[in-house]
């Protein structure tokens, strides 16, 4: 195919990057404006969800899937650590567990009090229940939970967080319960199939087309050059909108000169517009599991209720509730995860905490100037002057040992191996999470959302960023702060946003 035919010399509006938030984004302005558009996505496009093209394990909701990967990767206590992020239409939802999870009322509420109108709780929910539907969540029942994670929500229940009906109540600041999930049967419902299938015939999509830069002339954007094979296609625009997370976007406009100028400089990329918060404001939320052998009894349990309903997600059941230094909301997840591993042929068993609200920061930076060269990716986990990110987790750590020992559990697991009987007392624990930390599959805030006073926001409350007309992002880059838990729902959320953004500037002009 000629490269004429895979790409329009110039449309109205780019979206770059078809993930969660790039699809929520297509899908909403395709319903809304008569705008030509044209969808970049650097990973395959497999087409509608019945095109019969799809990989099994991106359709494979009982398991996470790690095919499709950008092999970003960074370091932590002496550690290689992979920053699993998905190259394919869809983006991270076609790999994820499903987790519908909104997170507390503070978390939005936060947003719009830091200078970005129209980003309250109280303003965004009808874009939550638009999400809801297009994603067609469902909620699950008590009784489709496997044994293990039955026992879980019973042993947390026992351990004094209570049951409730809701999860995603965004007044609820504790509580346990199966979370919503964006599955039909066994099959994920990715963004792509959400937002995307039922409005193809209104744009092109075009895969395995990484975006290298954004042009930029006088202060506006003008379009973007894509990487085609060992050349670069220059596409004109009016608009475009870069959806490529927390390390793509960030990565997309430090390549195009906007950002730190000095850093930009000693890479020998030309500044276009010195904005120093990009790439900056980092964070991704810090978690510890506690591995544990399950008895000959859990296997059988699990086994029988295989044979029984041939469904055994890995993640079925979260837990919230805030830590001693929580002031508002709450600020920590505990979430089980076991089951049969298809990779290892084993049974696996652990209980994680997550720090929800990390107060440490890092950066993305670039090491040169092509969409090849590596990332620096740096989360600085753990690195809060105040060492809270890690006394939570030390508190977490304990909570779980608690419920661990309840009788709903004991009975079913056996043997703690990791971090082991031997790393007791708070100070042996936070000595083990110096080195044994891992992360929640959450990046955000790399591209922060603030007023032009801000000096370290990249983007308006529009999404636009500051100094560049017609150039926007929408993903989880823009989060001023992570919200507290899942991201995936609030990212299409996100999205939503932006488009009705654009959408009523579109009205206007």
């Amino acid at each position: 195919m000629s490269i004429a035919a895979r790409f329009p010399a110039a449309v109205d509006t780019i979206v770059v990057g078809v993930g969660t938030a790039g699809a929520a984004v297509a899908g909403r302005l395709a319903a809304g404006t008569p705008e030509h558009l044209l969808l970049l996505e650097a990973g395959p496009d497999y087409g509608p969800a019945d095109s019969g093209r799809w990989p099994l394990d991106l359709l494979d909701a009982t398991s996470v899937a790690w095919s499709h990967d950008w092999g970003y990767t960074g370091e932590f206590g002496g550690q290689l650590i992979c920053f699993s992020r998905a190259r394919v239409i869809g983006g991270c939802s076609s790999h994820n567990a499903g987790a519908v999870v909104f997170g507390s009322r503070f978390d939005y509420d936060g947003w719009a009090s830091a200078g970005n109108p129209g980003w309250s709780a109280r303003e965004l929910m009808p874009l939550f229940a638009s999400a809801w539907e297009r994603l067609r969540v469902r909620r699950v029942e008590p009784d489709e939970l496997t044994p293990f994670q039955r026992a879980c929500r019973d042993a947390i229940v026992a351990s004094g967080i209570p049951a409730v009906q809701d999860f995603n109540d965004l007044e609820e600041n504790a509580g346990v319960a199966p979370f919503p999930v964006n599955i039909e049967g066994t099959t994920r419902v990715n963004s792509a199939f959400a937002y995307i299938d039922r409005v193809r015939d209104r744009f092109l999509v075009v895969g395995d087309a990484p975006v290298e830069r954004v042009l930029v002339r006088d202060g506006r954007v003008g379009g973007v050059a894509v990487r085609e094979g060992q050349r670069l296609v220059e596409i004109g625009a009016s608009r475009v909108v870069v959806c490529g997370g927390a390390y793509g976007s960030p990565a997309i406009l430090l390549r195009s000169g906007i950002g730190p100028a000095d850093e930009l400089t000693a890479i020998g990329v030309k500044p276009v517009l010195d904005l120093p918060g990009v790439g900056r404001n980092l964070h991704d939320q810090p978690c510890v599991e506690l591995h544990y052998e399950g008895t000959d009894e859990l296997a059988e349990l699990m086994e029988r209720h295989q044979a029984e309903t041939g469904w055994q997600p890995h993640e079925q059941v979260i837990a919230k509730f805030p830590s001693a230094w929580c002031q508002q909301g709450f600020d920590m997840h505990i979430y089980p995860v076991g089951g049969y591993s298809k990779d290892t042929s084993k049974w696996f068993w652990f209980l994680g905490a997550a720090c929800l609200k990390p107060l440490s920061r890092g950066s993305v930076r670039l090491t040169g100037l092509s969409l090849d060269d590596k990332l620096l990716i740096d989360h600085r986990y753990l690195s809060d002057p105040g060492g809270y990110d890690r006394a939570r987790l030390a508190e977490g750590a304990e909570r779980v040992r608690e419920i661990a020992q309840t009788p709903e559990l004991r009975r079913l697991l056996a043997r703690e191996t990791l971090p082991g009987p031997d790393v007791t007392g708070r100070q042996a624990i936070e000595r083990y999470i110096d080195h044994a930390a891992v992360h929640y599959y959450h990046p955000a805030g790399s591209c922060k959302m603030g007023p032009a006073s801000d000096p370290g926001a990249v983007v308006d409350s529009a999404g636009q960023v500051h100094g560049i007309d017609g150039l926007y992002v929408a993903d989880a880059s823009i989060m001023p702060a992570v919200t507290s838990g899942n991201t995936n729902m609030p990212v299409a959320v996100i999205g939503e946003r932006i488009a009705q953004s654009l959408l009523e500037g579109h009205r206007e002009g």
